[in-house]
């Protein structure tokens, strides 16, 4: 009995373990069947995404556009300047002195030479006083005796003396003249009187105080630039100087490009001959805007679409309704707008604004 019952037992345990693997196999199938399907479902739901995205403008982000089209595009250096005169000169006395006179006021006209003002030279008068009556003394001896060697009376050593008397002290003379010259300021150039800064009572001295005179005949627009545009400009450059305070731009050209470097300021010259102009005076400024490359065919876009990465520059375009990144190499630019050399064409549409938010392919929508 207790044998049949044992038995019994162990027939039971081994079919309730048949009917638990049948179980675990049923369960591990069904969870694949599930992963698969869920799977598929999770891949339905992302193309529809994507499809119900690009039907909802909503979603994409809002952009400016401009037309890539070929165009004249110049670059410019620009640098402030001033006018001067290119005869503008201050006129002094060679000699130190008191202003006896002044002959000129601002604004008059005068020609080279012209004495401007005097100084006070009691002394060298003086003695051109003194020296015109041995002057003259002299002269008259020299007279009365080539009368007596023409009528064969005297010697020709006499007449040798006197002559050499009369020459020397007329020589005096003219000494003493020049030296009283050196007591007058006289105009350098002809030209215009600008300024009179002396006044009767003052002491003048040379290269100080004085009379400036400008020849407003033959103005110029002088400019200094770094040293690092050696070579950028050269003359014949087209030039526009902008005048702020009388709103007024000038077209015209370099007329001359200085070719030594200043060794203190590492600086050069640049320099523009305007010639007479009723609008422009000695000092002005002026801002100078020299155009130093040129290209009639070239694409450009803002200098601010320009992205540096590490691959190189790039900027976004419209490429239907998704934003296209585009590599660009870029050569001058000027006045906000830069020229793009390569990997843009003619019709591309450059997103000009609401690119700083774009990743390549994202939705847009032009505005």
């Amino acid at each position: 009995m207790k044998r049949s019952l044992l038995l019994l037992f162990i027939s039971t345990t081994i079919l309730a373990a048949c009917g638990g693997d049948d179980g675990k196999a049923k369960n591990d199938a069904e969870l694949v069947k599930l992963k698969k399907e869920r799977a598929a479902l999770d891949e339905k739901i992302a193309k529809l995404e994507i499809e119900v995205n690009k039907n909802k403008p909503g979603k994409a982000t809002a952009v400016s556009v401009m037309v890539a089209t070929p165009q004249q595009f110049n670059s410019f250096v620009e640098i402030q300047a001033n006018v001067n005169g290119d005869q503008n000169v201050l006129a002094t006395p060679q000699a130190p002195g008191t202003i006896e006179r002044v002959l000129v006021r601002s604004g008059q006209k005068v020609s080279k030479g012209q004495v401007l003002a005097t100084l006070e030279a009691g002394a060298v008068e003086q003695q051109i006083k003194a020296i015109d009556a041995q002057v003259d003394l002299y002269k008259s001896l020299y007279d009365r005796q080539q009368k007596l060697w023409s009528q064969n009376i005297g010697t020709e050593v006499q007449l040798m003396s006197a002559k050499t008397q009369y020459e020397a002290t007329a020589k005096q003379k003219a000494a003493l003249v020049a030296q009283r010259g050196m007591y007058t300021i006289k105009s350098p150039i002809s030209g215009t009187v600008d300024a009179v800064n002396i006044k009767e009572g003052d002491v003048a001295s040379p290269g100080m105080s004085g009379i400036r005179v400008v020849n407003f005949d033959a103005l110029k627009v002088q400019a200094n630039l770094g040293e690092n545009y050696l070579g950028k400009v050269q003359e014949g450059n087209p030039v526009n100087l902008i005048f702020a305070d009388t709103k007024d731009t000038m077209k015209t050209k370099l007329t001359y490009v200085s070719k030594a470097v200043d060794p203190v300021s590492r600086a050069f010259q640049v320099e523009i001959r305007l010639g007479n102009n009723n609008k422009l005076h000695p000092n002005m400024s002026c801002k100078m805007q020299i155009a130093n490359y040129q290209n009639s065919k070239a694409i450009v876009v803002p200098v601010s679409v320009i992205q540096n990465t590490a691959e190189g520059a790039l900027l976004y375009i419209a490429d239907g309704n998704k934003a296209k990144a585009v590599m660009v190499k870029t050569g001058h630019n000027s006045n906000g707008m830069v020229e793009v050399l390569e990997g843009l064409n003619e019709g591309d549409r450059v997103i000009t604004a609401g690119y700083a938010d774009l990743d390549n392919g994202d939705l847009i929508n032009v505005e």
